[in-house]
């Protein structure tokens, strides 16, 4: 009887925990509600067959405990029950992964007027690049990454002279506008994650990857690394800031092209030998 007790305590203590827990999602700050209502999905389903399992386990506990002069029956074939198990599985199974397709399908298509922006990884900072008047990122290459083009980029490609090149870890986005989120690392496995925004994506050194959302509500959100990137991997932070379209505006107008930081590049090993 006590090990029935141990059992239907623990059913009942999980499911209390989980309800009164008070460790919960941050408040969204993005689109991907989608995201939330799937592992809802999920927390229901799984904690239905966790308690529907450690319940009929306490139950046969129960049920089936030793008497004296009893004698369990041999029967290792049921077929009714077979059945039954494989179709409500089977449609557990299919109720788990139908709302993930749907999500990953909205994930993975980005829409038609999202602008992009590319994020750099390295341990343990972020940079980022935006694109300029023209409206297009130019080419990089890790083979060009340099203290003086610390983002690797293509000094012969004309479309990237005018992009915008932001370092020191901090982003600004407009809110209410999709952005295309082109990730780069240079160096070893990240992945660019911000809570609020629940998207995120790995950064492998070689590859751009990708992700999308669109902001719903301005304010300061801090940027982590979600991959065990080295022993500073907890340090490595960044912020997203989400603002009105003017303040947006403003602070894009203040920021360093990839023109003017090759002068100032260049300019400065003559100051210093002044």
């Amino acid at each position: 009887m006590a090990i029935v007790l141990v059992l239907v305590l623990l059913v009942v203590g999980s499911v209390v925990f989980h309800l009164l827990s008070p460790w919960w999602w941050t408040p969204i700050a993005s689109n991907w509600s989608y995201i939330d209502n799937t592992l809802l999905i999920t927390f229901a389903i799984t904690g239905l067959v966790f308690v529907a399992v450690g319940s009929f386990m306490a139950y046969c506990v129960f049920r089936f405990r030793h008497k004296p002069g009893n004698q369990a029956a041999y029967e290792p074939e049921n077929r009714r029950l077979e059945i039954w198990l494989a179709v409500v599985t089977s449609v557990g199974v299919a109720a788990m992964l139908a709302p993930g397709l749907v999500v990953w399908n909205q994930f993975i298509t980005v829409p038609a007027d999202a602008h992009q922006i590319e994020v750099v990884a390295q341990q343990w900072q972020w940079s980022f690049r935006m694109p300029g008047a023209d409206g297009r990122l130019g080419k990089s290459d890790t083979r060009e990454v340099s203290p003086e083009n610390p983002l690797g980029l293509n000094k012969n490609d004309t479309a990237g002279l005018d992009d915008v090149i932001v370092e020191g870890g901090e982003l600004h986005l407009p809110i209410g506008k999709p952005v295309k989120v082109l990730l780069r690392s240079i160096d070893v496995l990240h992945d660019f994650y911000v809570p609020e925004f629940r998207a995120k994506m790995d950064m492998i050194p070689g590859m751009v990857t990708y992700f999308w959302f669109t902001p719903t509500r301005t304010g300061t959100f801090e940027i982590l690394c979600a991959e065990l990137c080295g022993v500073g991997h907890s340090q490595m932070r960044g912020t997203v800031m989400i603002d009105e379209e003017v303040a947006y505006q403003a602070w894009l107008a203040e920021q360093t092209t990839f023109t003017q930081m090759l002068a100032s590049g260049q300019a400065q090993p003559a100051e210093q030998a002044q």
